[in-house]
């Protein structure tokens, strides 16, 4: 009497198959890559073609804190060029915070084949997290960094040996610098979780390092800020020093746990 062997179970096709990933080769990795890259910037030459019709209301709205601190504030341009090229500046800054989201979920999606079933949850939750952390950064500059920053520049000395009469450029430069740096530095605390996430730093080296962080972030506020009063420096450095520390908070609740 015959008897049949037990059936063995068939390793999976590919290695990555019975952990959900997808692996790729060199040449799909790069027409992934090309077409993320045309998605973000067709979405950023979308947002910026729609911010043209809105940057004479954007214009008045970055000018506002400079004239509530300076009555006599007006811009102005010495160049033919100068104040075509700051509307362009403008729009393009308002179409990448527009096409921010996009950006960024185009970017996790071309990673997104290399992490499990369950790190791919995490997508559209950092998605929302990054466009809510910049946006409350620009807000934090506009509403709380900037006014204090104008006031001192504009009316250091007082107004009787020279009125604030500011090229446009130079000014829109200034505010644009502070609004985007600032937007940027709020991304801390997800650039934190997303390195302990991978096992990079954990919430213990983080809490030891915190010396460190405190004058990083003085140095970086000194950076960010194009004022130089120590006022204005503190109120980004601040908020910097939070942030580290809403980071802490979350590497320990994403770092994977020791078996």
């Amino acid at each position: 009497m015959s008897t049949t062997p037990p059936a063995t179970q068939q390793p999976p096709s590919e290695p990555g198959e019975a952990l959900g990933t997808k692996y790729m080769t060199i040449l799909e990795h790069l027409q992934e890559l090309r077409y993320r890259l045309m998605v973000a910037g067709a979405s950023l030459l979308v947002t910026t073609g729609a911010s043209f019709y809105f940057t004479g209301h954007i214009l008045e709205f970055l000018k506002q804190p400079a004239e509530d601190r300076s009555p006599d504030f007006i811009l102005i341009f010495t160049e033919p060029m100068e104040k075509l090229v700051t509307y362009f500046r403008v729009a393009l800054l308002a179409g990448l915070i527009a096409a921010m989201p996009i950006i960024v979920f185009e970017l996790l999606m071309f990673v997104t084949p290399a992490l499990h079933r369950q790190e791919k949850r995490w997508v559209y939750g950092v998605v929302f997290g990054a466009s809510l952390a910049f946006a409350l950064g620009v807000a934090f500059a506009y509403y709380v960094a900037l006014p204090p920053a104008l006031g001192f520049l504009l009316n250091f000395g007082g107004n009787e040996v020279a009125k604030p009469q500011i090229k446009i450029g130079s000014y829109v430069d200034f505010v644009t610098r502070l609004l985007f740096w600032t937007g940027v530095v709020f991304e801390t605390p997800l650039v934190i979780m997303g390195l302990a996430r991978f096992r990079v730093v954990n919430a213990r080296q983080l809490l030891r390092l915190w010396r460190y962080a405190f004058i990083g972030a003085f140095v970086v506020s000194a950076v960010v800020t194009p004022s130089i009063d120590p006022v204005t420096q503190s109120l980004v450095a601040g908020p910097i020093i939070v942030l580290y520390a809403v980071g802490i908070l979350l590497a320990w609740l994403v770092q994977p746990r020791r078996a």
